[in-house]
């Protein structure tokens, strides 16, 4: 079935191959926007309004993390996926720090692209499912739909990866929930770099509750995590 009005902005400098994979997309009905060059991919990617990103690592000019920062301080919502022939673990923890939902390594297969990209913007239509409108923490508001957090007039908006994360440390409150039910969940897996970047999630939600000493997100080591939420 087709995903109607699925934007989606590539960035790859690689000609050929940018050219490949933008077709490939279109051929499964989602529209693309392709950039090729980093230091213009800020600007094109405010021109239009986009539901995922894929961002080539490796560019000239500006390279696809810090491309990616500056997204996420444009969209702290939008997913993204990077795109790179560096396999190293210091570079793939980088992405998931910067915000990624997924790091996917040259060459890879088309296929299993399209999988991941499904799976993520299946999760965002997940994460909006009306299960419940609001959620109270401590002194803050939880809107599910939104993916934002509200303390009075102050509101932080939470990418998918956050919002879901949150909605389960919720839905466990006071009590443990196992870190392989987190991952599985949210993730799909429980392998090392998903656990990392899981913990990267978590020292996020962690400073977005700091102001108030009521609530605290307990690590218990090798089991779980616990939103302890005092009255």
């Amino acid at each position: 079935m087709k995903d109607q009005n699925i934007q989606i902005f590539l960035l790859e400098d690689d000609l050929s191959f940018g050219a490949v994979l933008k077709s490939y997309l279109e051929l499964n009905d989602y529209e693309v926007t392709w950039v090729d060059d980093g230091k213009r991919a800020v600007e094109r990617f405010r021109e239009g309004s986009f539901q995922l990103c894929l961002l080539d690592v490796m560019l000239p000019n500006v390279d696809g993390f810090t491309v990616g920062k500056e997204i996420r301080q444009l969209d702290k919502q939008v997913p993204f996926i990077f795109l790179t022939a560096k396999a190293m673990k210091q570079d793939v923890l980088k992405g998931y720090e910067v915000g990624a939902d997924d790091y996917v390594t040259k060459p890879f297969d088309t296929e299993v692209l399209l999988c991941k990209i499904k799976a993520i913007l299946n999760r965002g239509r997940a994460t909006e499912a009306p299960e419940a409108e609001w959620y109270d923490i401590g002194n803050y508001r939880f809107h599910l739909q939104k993916r934002s957090i509200t303390k009075g007039e102050q509101e932080q908006k939470l990418s998918p990866k956050e919002a879901e994360l949150l909605q389960l440390l919720v839905e466990y409150k006071n009590n443990l929930l196992p870190r392989e039910t987190a991952l599985k969940k949210i993730w799909g897996d429980d392998g090392y770099f998903t656990a990392r970047s899981m913990d990267v999630y978590l020292t996020k939600l962690r400073k977005y509750f700091a102001e108030d000493p009521s609530i605290e997100i307990k690590n218990i080591h090798s089991s779980g995590f616990i939103l302890q939420v005092r009255d």
